[in-house]
């Protein structure tokens, strides 16, 4: 394990994350794709329990490599991304045809100092 960089040592993500829809993700072994929209409430009350019992770990800012997020910095990153795509579904319920900003992960990770949150506001 290493100690946490600051938020400025993010590396930017180039990635097509469209992939995640087809196949399962490496790194958190989850499979969107095979998840039934009935599945999804229920889905993101489980998550947000077991984010709640990682937010409390010591060592929760910790990274496990230099150029791997933190679970810290992985929730937050949860939380915004919740966010976006809350504000996704409201736009398509309220317009015919709505159009969605380019959301920069990384740059919000450096902008909101990921690494450097409080864990419990994070769990709030």
């Amino acid at each position: 394990m290493t100690d946490q960089k600051p938020a400025d040592a993010i590396v930017p993500d180039t990635k097509d994350w469209t992939w995640v829809l087809e196949r399962r993700c490496p790194e958190c072994d989850f499979e969107a794709g095979a998840v039934a929209g009935a599945a999804i409430p229920a889905l993101v009350r489980g998550f947000a329990a077991r984010w709640a019992e990682v937010l409390v770990r010591p060592d929760v800012a910790r990274r496990p490599a230099p150029a791997v997020w933190s679970p810290l910095e992985y929730a937050c990153h949860v939380r915004d991304m919740s966010r976006v795509f809350g504000a996704r579904a409201e736009l398509m319920l309220a317009q015919d045809e709505p159009t969605f900003e380019s959301w920069d992960q990384d740059a919000a990770a450096i902008e909101a100092r990921y690494g450097e949150q409080d864990p419990a506001t994070v769990a709030a």
